[in-house]
């Protein structure tokens, strides 16, 4: 078996890099993983089947590393060390970096769904509306110095744009059509830095659609809240719709950008179909945020 580790330098911070990780990787008895770089692809064809394939990086350079893992029937480790580190989240990893490289020395595994668009995939969210404007417009100064903070920076800012966009949704378990602030749709439980997914986790087999319509900002801020302090959709407002389902397809009266796990990936319409635990992923559990559905589809 062999330890491969691919280091995104423009990452977060910058201070979680190569060097950073293999001091930790050493100490742990990792002592030489083989070090490669996601622009020079010389080396994938290497990689083999219960390989493990470290990635230091955000959300969108763990993804690159999950679709190498699963055309290698690899094993996915993360190293966090971007922005949001959502992904992370789901697997309740260690935040002191010898516990986490402890537990990659051990090959602590778990099996998450992905969740498949066209040819390519995502780990946590796709955004549609008002949710992509973080990963379009915090970048640079703003989002190293502010971090997972910058998300919010973004959508705060846009806010006044309070007419949305017309658009269907569809799930095999629900239909719901209107106009729009925001369409997330998710595979894990925690998007823009760890905001909770609610009933949710990234190995039930399901979609967790977030339709959020257009409504004043105060409105829109008590429901968030009410969200965060209850760990579930709210039932009776008219705020969120929140559906739940094995495929979703997001269709809109104009075409819009989506991005998905921190990078612009296309325009709708988006077609999204859940892959059950399909990837193997080092840590030590699989979180669920708050408590299990009761009924497969509700509407806030």
């Amino acid at each position: 078996m062999t330890h491969w580790l691919l280091a995104n330098p423009k990452a977060g911070s910058g201070e979680r890099g190569r060097e950073y990780w293999r001091d930790s990787l050493a100490s742990v008895g990792i002592p030489d993983p083989e070090c490669c770089d996601f622009t020079d692809d010389d080396w994938v064809h290497r990689v083999e089947p219960g390989d493990v394939v470290m990635v230091a990086g955000g959300d969108g350079s763990v993804n690159r590393g999950a679709q190498l893992c699963l055309a290698k029937d690899a094993t996915l480790a993360v190293l966090p060390s971007g922005t949001a580190n959502d992904f992370a989240r789901n697997l309740g990893l260690p935040e002191d970096p010898e516990a986490l490289c402890a537990l990659i020395a051990k090959g602590t595994c778990q099996r998450v769904d992905v969740a498949e668009f066209g040819q390519a995939l995502f780990l946590n969210v796709a955004h549609i509306g008002l949710g992509t404007l973080p990963v379009r417009e915090s970048e640079g100064a703003e989002k190293k110095l502010f971090g997972r903070f910058s998300y919010g920076i973004g959508l705060l800012r846009r806010l006044n744009a309070k007419r949305g966009f017309k658009a269907e949704i569809r799930c095999d378990k629900g239909r719901v059509k209107g106009r729009w602030l925001s369409i997330a749709v998710a595979s894990g439980a925690f998007f823009g830095g760890g905001n909770e997914i609610p009933e949710a986790s990234a190995n039930d087999g399901q979609l967790d659609v977030i339709a959020v319509k257009p409504r004043p900002l105060f409105q829109l801020l008590l429901t968030f809240i009410m969200v965060r302090l209850n760990r579930r959709s709210p039932r009776r407002t008219s705020t969120i719709v929140h559906l739940k389902g094995t495929r979703c397809s997001v269709r809109t009266g104009k075409p819009k950008t989506v991005t998905a796990d921190g990078d612009v990936v296309g325009k709708t319409p988006l077609e999204v179909v859940c892959r059950p635990q399909v990837l193997s992923v080092i840590g030590p559990t699989v979180v669920s945020t708050g408590e299990s559905p009761s009924n497969a589809q509700g509407e806030s």
